[in-house]
C-alpha cells in the first residue's frame, strides 16, 4: 500500500494533521451556507451550489480542470443528489479560498495527486443532498404536506398526491431559511441516473469553438506584454544587461531586471521578444557552471552506494539471502524529465498600492495567492486570483515559480502585465523529475518463487519541499510509492538514499509521482525472477497475487483482451506491468516488434483498471489512453541532459513527445466495481515503461534497464 492507497476515506487522523499542518484551520469542507443566504436573492446552501431565482443551477468547482475531466465528474455528483440534469447546469471556478474549498484530504487548494474524486465522492453528493432536502422541506412547508411525501425531479420539487409541482429557482428564498440538515441520506448506487454513467464533457463545446479561457487568454484592460530570459545556469545570476538596442524595437515600453532574470515589457508579445533578442545579456554562472549530465549521472552511481533510511523490513531479507543464494541483481536508471504542459507558462499580474489581481491557472489556488502576497507586500485579502482553465498540469503547475517571477516583474510595472514563458525558457527551467535510480536484489527458493527482495530507492526528496507532512523520519513517502510491491514475497526491505539535484535546479512531481519512479524496476524486476525461473511470466505474477483479487482480476482481464496465450510474430514481443496505486488497480500490456536495425514500433497497449465506482467512463477510459501517451512518450524520448549547469534541450525538435502517427492502438478495458472510487488521471502512466521494456526483452531477448530506450542497444546487425 503506497502513501497514495492510505488517502482513503473517512479522513484519518493522519490527514486530518496534514490538512491542519497546511491550513492551520483543519480540514474543512464547505458544506455550511453562503453568508450571503440571507438576502436570498439566490438559494446557496453551502460553498458549492447557487441558485438565483431563474431557476439556473450554479456549480461552484473547487478543484482546478486541466483536461482530467473534474469539472463533469464533480457536476455529475452534485447533480446526482440534487436531482439536475447536467444541462441545467453552469460552472464557476472557485475563488482561491482554502478555508472553503480545500481538497479535504490535502488539506489546502490543491488538485493533484489523482485524489480529487476520492476526496470528495461523498462531501460533494452530501452537498447535493443537503440542498434538495432544504427544498423539498421548503415546498412542504409551503403546501402544509409531509416532506416525505414530496420528491425532487429534474429541477423541480413534485407532490405526487396533488400534483403539485414548484420549480427550485420559486423556491430560493423559503428554501434559505430551511436548517442545513444534519443527515444526509445519499442515494444507493442502484439509484443513480448520473454517476456510472457516460455523459458529455461540460468544458468540451468551449473547449471546441475555442471560447474557453486558458490563463493565456487573460487579457485585461491595459495589459501589457513580458518575455523573459532566465539565467541558464542552475544557481546563477544576472551580471549586466546592455538594454539599448532592445528600447528601440518599435513597441518596447520597459526592461525589467531582477536577479536571475531580465524581462522586455512591450504592447504587444512580438515586440516583447524582438526586444528580449536584442538584448545583450551577461550572465554569472554560479557554483554549477560547469556540470554536465556525465558528472551529474556519476554522483548517482556514486549514492547508491550511501548511507540509506529504511523503509520497509518485513521478515528477514539478510538470513533469506544468506540462505537462498546467490542472489540476482539489477540497477534500473531513470533520467531527468520535463513536463511540457501543453500551455506555455503564463501568469498576468496588476499589481498596485492597494491591492493585485492575478490571472492564472494553477494547481496551487491558495499558494498562488500567498505567494503573490509574499512578493508584493501585501495582506494576503488584498490578493484576488481569477482561476482559468489549465492547458495542462502533469505537476507543472503544482509549483508556483513562474508567479513568483511574474509577480517579480509586475513590481516594477504600471498596470497590468503578462508575463508568457517561451516553449524554450519552460524546457530550461521546469520543475523536473529528477534523476532516480533502483537497486534490487533478490533470491530465489527451489520452487523458482522469490523468497527475499531488497530495494533501494535513491532520488531526490520533493516531498520535503512541497509538502513535509508526506514525509517521515526523512523519507519522501512519495517517492517510496509501490515500492513495497503488491507481491507476496516472505522477506522484505526497501531503504532511500536521498540525492538531490543541484543547488538551483528545481525538482516537483511528475505526472504518475512515485509509481512512475519504481515500477520499471519492481516489474522489470519481477519479469527477470520468471525468466531465471523459466516460468511465463503472467503465470509467475498470478501465483505471486493470490491475496490481491482486485489487481489479479485486473492482470486476467488485460491479459484476456491481448489473446496472452496466442503466439506471436518472431520480432515481436508483449511485456506485462501493474501497478496499485492512488487507489486503483492497474495491469498493462504492451505489444510491440523490433526491427533488425533497432527500429522499434509500439502496436499496441492493452490496459485494464479497477478504479472501483466510475464516475464517467468515458472519462476513464480517456485518462488511461492520455496518460499512456504521456508514459509513451517519455520512455520513447523523455530525457534532459546538462552541458555548462544548463539544460541543453529548449524545444519540441530535441525534446519531442509522441506523434499521432506514433501512437500505438490504444484499448482501456474497466472491471465493474462497487468499491470506493480510485483515482485514475495518472494511473495510465507508470506501466507504461516496464510493460515496454518486458515486451522489448521477449522480441530481442535484451533486458533494457535504462531509459529512454535507445534504439542503438536493440540493432541485430
Amino acid at each position: 500500500m503506497s502513501v497514495h492507497d492510505k488517502l482513503t476515506l473517512p479522513v484519518s487522523r493522519r490527514h486530518f494533521l496534514i490538512g491542519a499542518s497546511l491550513t492551520g484551520a483543519g480540514l474543512v469542507i464547505g458544506l455550511q451556507p453562503s453568508p450571503s443566504s440571507a438576502a436570498a436573492e439566490a438559494f446557496e446552501p453551502n460553498a458549492f451550489i447557487r441558485i438565483p431565482a431563474d431557476g439556473k443551477v450554479v456549480f461552484v468547482m473547487p478543484s482546478v480542470e486541466m483536461g482530467q475531466g473534474i469539472y463533469t465528474s464533480v457536476a455529475m455528483l452534485l447533480a446526482e443528489e440534487l436531482e439536475v440534469s447536467l444541462d441545467q447546469v453552469e460552472l464557476e471556478h472557485a475563488p482561491a479560498d482554502p478555508t472553503r474549498y480545500a481538497n479535504p484530504l490535502l488539506g489546502d487548494q490543491i488538485t493533484g495527486g489523482s485524489i480529487a474524486i476520492r476526496a470528495v465522492y461523498e462531501p460533494m453528493r452530501k452537498a447535493g443532498a443537503a440542498a434538495r432536502i432544504m427544498l423539498v422541506n421548503a415546498a412542504a412547508r409551503g403546501w402544509g404536506v409531509a416532506p416525505e411525501t414530496c420528491s425532487a425531479e429534474a429541477g423541480h420539487i413534485v407532490h405526487a398526491a396533488s400534483g403539485r409541482r414548484a420549480a427550485y429557482g420559486s423556491l430560493i428564498q423559503a428554501a434559505s431559511s430551511e436548517a442545513v440538515p444534519q443527515e444526509m441520506p445519499l442515494k444507493p448506487a442502484s439509484s443513480f441516473k448520473l454517476i456510472g454513467h457516460s455523459v458529455r464533457r461540460l468544458d468540451s463545446p468551449e473547449k471546441v469553438n475555442g471560447t474557453a479561457k486558458f490563463g493565456i487568454d487573460a487579457r485585461p484592460q491595459g495589459v501589457s506584454y513580458a518575455a523573459i530570459a532566465i539565467c541558464p545556469h542552475f544557481g546563477g545570476k544576472l551580471r549586466a544587461v546592455e538594454t539599448g538596442p532592445a528600447m528601440a524595437v518599435k513597441g518596447v515600453k520597459q526592461v525589467v531586471r531582477i536577479e536571475d532574470a531580465v524581462a522586455v515589457v512591450a504592447d504587444n508579445t512580438g515586440a516583447a521578444r524582438k526586444g528580449l533578442a536584442a538584448l545583450a545579456i551577461e550572465w554569472e554562472p554560479g557554483p554549477n557552471g560547469t556540470l554536465s549530465l556525465v558528472d551529474l549521472e556519476k554522483r548517482a552511481e556514486e549514492a547508491i552506494d550511501g548511507n540509506a533510511l529504511p523503509h520497509i523490513n518485513e521478515g528477514d531479507v539478510a538470513k533469506a539471502e544468506a540462505e537462498h543464494g546467490p542472489a540476482l541483481d539489477f540497477v534500473y536508471r531513470l533520467p531527468i524529465l520535463t513536463h511540457s504542459a501543453m500551455e506555455p507558462m503564463n501568469c498576468t499580474l496588476h499589481v498596485r498600492s492597494d491591492g493585485c489581481d492575478v490571472w492564472v491557472g494553477t494547481q496551487v489556488m491558495g499558494r498562488a495567492r500567498q505567494a503573490v502576497a509574499d512578493v508584493t507586500g501585501l495582506p494576503l485579502e488584498k490578493v484576488v486570483v481569477h482561476n482559468h482553465l489549465l492547458g495542462g498540469g502533469f505537476g507543472r503547475r503544482l509549483d508556483v515559480d513562474g508567479i513568483i517571477l511574474a509577480a517579480k516583474i509586475a513590481k516594477q510595472v504600471d498596470g497590468p502585465v503578462k508575463v508568457t514563458w517561451s516553449r524554450e525558457e519552460d524546457i530550461r527551467h521546469d520543475c523536473y523529475r529528477y534523476l532516480n535510480y533502483s537497486k534490487v536484489t533478490a533470491t530465489l527458493g527451489a520452487d523458482g518463487m522469490p523468497v527475499s527482495w531488497r530495494h533501494r530507492v535513491i532520488g531526490p526528496a520533493v516531498m520535503a519541499r512541497w509538502l513535509p507532512a508526506f514525509t517521515r523520519d526523512g523519507i519522501d513517502l512519495d517517492i517510496m510509492a509501490g515500492a513495497e510491491t503488491p507481491y507476496a514475497i516472505p522477506n522484505k526491505y526497501t531503504d532511500f538514499v536521498r540525492h538531490e539535484a543541484p543547488q538551483g535546479m528545481l525538482t516537483g512531481n511528475w505526472r504518475g509521482v512515485g509509481a512512475t519512479r519504481n515500477l520499471p524496476a519492481i516489474e522489470g524486476g519481477i519479469d527477470e525472477l520468471a525468466h531465471a525461473a523459466g516460468v511465463d511470466p503472467l503465470e509467475y505474477r498470478r501465483r505471486l497475487l493470490q491475496h490481491k483479487p482486485r489487481l489479479l482480476a485486473a492482470l486476467d482481464l488485460a491479459a484476456e483482451k491481448a489473446g496472452w496465450a496466442t503466439a506471436l510474430a518472431p520480432s515481436k514481443g508483449r511485456g506485462i506491468a501493474l501497478s496499485e496505486d492512488f487507489g486503483s488497480f492497474a495491469a498493462m500490456i504492451s505489444e510491440v516488434s523490433v526491427g533488425d536495425d533497432g527500429s522499434l514500433k509500439t502496436e499496441r497497449i492493452i490496459c485494464a483498471v479497477d478504479c472501483g465506482q466510475v464516475i464517467n467512463p468515458d472519462t476513464v477510459e480517456a485518462q488511461i489512453q492520455s496518460g499512456i501517451i504521456y508514459g509513451l512518450s517519455a520512455a520513447l524520448y523523455g530525457r534532459i541532459t546538462v552541458e555548462n549547469g544548463a539544460v541543453v534541450e529548449g524545444n519540441f525538435d530535441d525534446s519531442p513527445v509522441l506523434r499521432i502517427n506514433e501512437t500505438p492502438k490504444i484499448e482501456v478495458h474497466i472491471v465493474q466495481s462497487s468499491e470506493a472510487p480510485g483515482g485514475i488521471g495518472e494511473v495510465g502512466t507508470p506501466g507504461v515503461a516496464p510493460s515496454l521494456l518486458n515486451a522489448i526483452f521477449v522480441a530481442t531477448g535484451k533486458r533494457l534497464r535504462s531509459l529512454p530506450i535507445d534504439q542503438n542497444d536493440l540493432r541485430r546487425v
